[in-house]
């Protein structure tokens, strides 16, 4: 497996941190803890580049990473629990949105989605809000490691179906951090978005 060359650009805190460079960019986004630090290392093989943790709410501001001199990664604020105040939470969610919803660089959106559960409110508000703003999307299905095949088979089927009459979802894809499973097919996917 081929290693991305990864470097971090800015951690942005509100609309005028967001960098300025004229290349396709995608985001990565989901709810607190559904591992959009783990994801990204394993995509550039790097386990520094995010970091990581067992709290929610870690990521406080939308990091953008320069990927292979050609891409440009953002990841993200959680959606939903984190343990700070509800004004903070609200902030996050305004800058997260401005950006999928205005951002012009923005090329496709990773929406990551667990796998042991059922989608809850929140995943199937971002799936809407997507639809809504005209934005390819992706659903990645996370923690594909944490339970059997056949469930990961049921889950994918249940969020395909979930989607069938969306106009903007690319495909649904089981993805292990751990495995490394989903990796190739991720990478063939960003590609024929971001060129």
């Amino acid at each position: 497996m081929k290693q991305l060359n990864a470097e971090f650009i800015i951690g942005a805190s509100n609309v005028a941190q967001f960098p300025n460079l004229a290349l396709p960019e995608v985001a990565f986004c989901g709810r607190s803890n559904v591992g959009k630090s783990s994801l990204l290392n394993s995509i550039v093989l790097n386990n520094r580049l995010a970091k990581i943790s067992s709290t929610p709410g870690k990521t406080k501001e939308i990091n953008f990473f320069l990927v292979d001199e050609k891409w440009v990664f953002a990841d993200l604020p959680g959606f939903g629990y984190a343990a700070v105040g509800k004004d903070l939470r609200l902030k996050w969610t305004a800058l997260n949105w401005h950006y999928l919803e205005k951002r012009e660089n923005l090329k496709l959106v990773c929406v990551l989605v667990d796998s042991r559960h059922d989608p809850m409110e929140q995943d199937l508000e971002t799936i809407e809000r997507l639809e809504f703003a005209e934005r390819n999307y992706l659903i990645v299905l996370t923690k594909c490691d944490k339970i059997s095949k056949d469930a990961v088979e049921q889950r994918k089927q249940q969020l395909e179906h979930l989607v069938s009459q969306c106009h903007f979802a690319v495909e649904v894809l089981p993805y292990s951090s751990v495995k490394m499973q989903g990796r190739e097919e991720l990478l063939a996917i960003l590609k024929r978005f971001l060129g």
